[in-house]
Parts: C-alpha cells; structure tokens; sequence
C-alpha cells in the first residue's frame, strides 16, 4: 500500500471532514497526543473552530524493543499496561522504563503547559487526537486521563489505525474516527509521505493561540 496522506496537516484536514458535527460547538476541545499527533489536532481544531490543547502521554517501550509497546503512562499518575506483554518482563524492567518515560513525560508536560492549569475537562466533549494508531496503549491511557479529567464524551480521532486496535478501542471511548482501519497494518510511517519527527519547537507553532490560556 502507498501512502494515503502528504503529511500531518493533510490527514488532520480529512479527519476535520469527518468530525464536522462537533464544529462551533462550544464543548468541544481538541487534544493533541503529543508530539506527533498535535500538527493533525491543530489542523482539526482550527477547520472545527475550536480550542486546541496538548494530552502528554508517554509510551512504555519494552527495553530490546522499543516501538513495542507493554503500557503508557499520562498525567496526574495514570499507568495503563497491556498485561499480555507486561507479563513477560521483570518488575525491575517496567520499573526503570517507567522512571525513564516519567521524567521525559513530565518535561514534556512542564514546557507545553508552562504556567497554564491543568486540563479541566468537566462537563467536554474532548476529541483526542494522533497521527496513527498502531499497539493502542497510548490512545488507550488517554482516554483513561479524559475521563478522569472529566470529559463527558471521549471521541478517538486518527488519520489510521490498525484494524485489532480500533477494535479494541472502541470498548473505552464513545466513538472512534479512523478513515483508514488497516488489517495490514504495518507502521503508521506507510501512510504518510512526509512522517518526519515531530519538535518540540513544531509543537509550540502548532499550538500557537489556539490553546486556552495564551496570549
């Protein structure tokens, strides 16, 4: 399969199509996943008129193989494991890739938020956005913190996923958006044709006026 999207802001613009009955509505937030998936929110939430914030959720990746996921972690505590694979490593190995993704999580979280509050999602309808979901573990603990934090309806917006995820998903949050659910799936890089790594200078010029509490 070839790439279906030129680039971040392209699959946020199709993801925007499909999220148009929650335009102008005033309890719409859109939350990036950062990094990758805050150029999409950015694009949906300024097609869809509303504010646009960051969710910091940090994969936890086992330690010979990193982009497999064995949990997530994300604010305020929250530990989502996928015990399938979790239960084949030692306590001592989630234990030091936690501490490891906590300190990058919340140096994250200290720079994208810097003096604002944290989130309130009281009473929101908080669409939750990446730029692909592959294990799920990361979508999965931000749905978690969105309800924790309050959100009164949790919708799962990705420009692609892989079919077992989105399946999976659709269990925790109130509605899922994937234009493209892929038995195949392979990575989420297949699908674009611009997948560069995402700065943290980007993501600040991604978020620009948009998130609530800046000047």
């Amino acid at each position: 399969m070839g790439a279906e999207y030129r680039d971040r802001r392209a699959a946020g613009a199709v993801l925007a199509d499909r999220l148009e009955p929650y335009a102008g509505r005033p309890e719409t937030v859109v939350l990036g996943l950062v990094r990758g998936g805050v150029p999409v929110a950015a694009e949906v939430a300024s097609r869809l008129r509303s504010p646009l914030d960051v969710l910091v959720i940090r994969k936890l990746g086992v330690p010979w193989a990193p982009e497999v996921a064995f949990g997530a972690l994300g604010p305020q505590g929250v530990r989502v494991l996928n015990d399938d694979i979790a239960g084949r490593l030692e306590p001592y190995q989630i234990a030091d890739v936690t501490h490891r993704e906590e300190v990058e999580r919340s140096r994250r979280e200290a720079r994208y938020r810097g003096a604002r509050p944290p989130l309130d999602l009281a009473g929101r309808t908080a669409v939750i956005v990446d730029d692909g979901l592959a294990t799920g573990a990361t979508a999965r603990a931000a749905v978690v913190v969105a309800h924790r934090l309050g959100a009164e309806r949790i919708v799962l917006a990705v420009p692609v996923g892989a079919a077992e995820a989105c399946e999976s998903l659709a269990a925790v949050a109130d509605e899922i958006v994937c234009p493209i659910c892929a038995v195949d799936f392979g990575a989420v890089s297949r699908y674009y044709l611009d997948f560069h790594q995402v700065t943290d200078d980007e993501v600040d010029a991604a978020l620009g006026d948009r998130a609530p509490g800046r000047e």
